[in-house]
């Protein structure tokens, strides 16, 4: 399978994610957890970026970022944070030469700065409630919603895009219509841009994501009517 070259610009907000190869764990305790926070300060300070919220899940991890300098910064950000923290991985775990850590180079999409931003930080923020790890979104302790009100926000460098919801604690905790979901993973899935249909269409002819619109599979062949 062709692999298609990630398009990046600066200005484009993006939904980042990667999990363990095979759904295997990442992290295995609160020390595991600390040391990527840690890792995750350290690639700050090489390759500062805009990060609005994220939240580390024990197989995987979620970020919603901004691009600001260059095309590069999207990829020199994650593939030292990702690199490092596999490298870490396998020397506290001495399984040194096991094998991935990571099951594949990380996935993204842009996500147009309006409802539709708040819709997917809504799926990220509440990730380890729909996962049963906890009972409420705000409880999990690795996580931009936990950082933001308990005040430590030492790793954000930037305010919401847009204003945040006065109930936003309350939609947080409740269910995502079943059409949000569906249209996040679809662009988790193919890499596609996360907006109103306009939007899409235009971000995907601009940053050369037009694969992502179609379906998948093979094209329908022609059937020739005078046959």
């Amino acid at each position: 399978m062709v692999t298609k070259n990630r398009r990046v610009e600066p200005g484009y907000i993006y939904h980042v994610l990667n999990r363990g190869s095979e759904r295997r764990k990442l992290f295995h305790s609160v020390a595991s957890y600390d040391a990527f926070e840690n890792l995750l300060t350290e690639t700050f300070q090489r390759t500062p970026l805009r990060l609005f919220t994220y939240q580390l899940m024990p197989n995987h991890w979620h970020f919603v970022v901004q691009v600001t300098t260059n095309k590069e910064q999207l990829s020199e950000f994650f593939q030292y944070l990702a690199g490092t923290h596999a490298k870490r991985f396998r020397v506290a775990s001495q399984t040194v030469g096991n094998g991935h850590v990571y099951q594949d180079r990380f996935k993204s999409f842009p996500v147009q700065c309006d409802e539709h931003f708040l819709t997917l930080c809504r799926y990220v923020e509440s990730n380890a409630l729909h996962a049963g790890l906890v009972d409420r979104a705000e409880n999990w302790r690795w996580g931009g919603l936990n950082r933001r009100l308990s005040g430590h926000n030492e790793i954000f460098v930037s305010e919401w895009p847009v204003c945040l919801p006065a109930d936003w604690l309350d939609r947080v905790n409740r269910p995502l219509y079943k059409t949000e979901l569906t249209d996040i993973r679809i662009s988790t899935k193919r890499g596609r841009p996360f907006g109103d249909s306009q939007w899409t269409r235009n971000t995907a002819a601009d940053l050369g994501l037009a694969h992502t619109m179609r379906r998948p599979g093979r094209p329908r062949k022609l059937v020739n009517s005078d046959c």
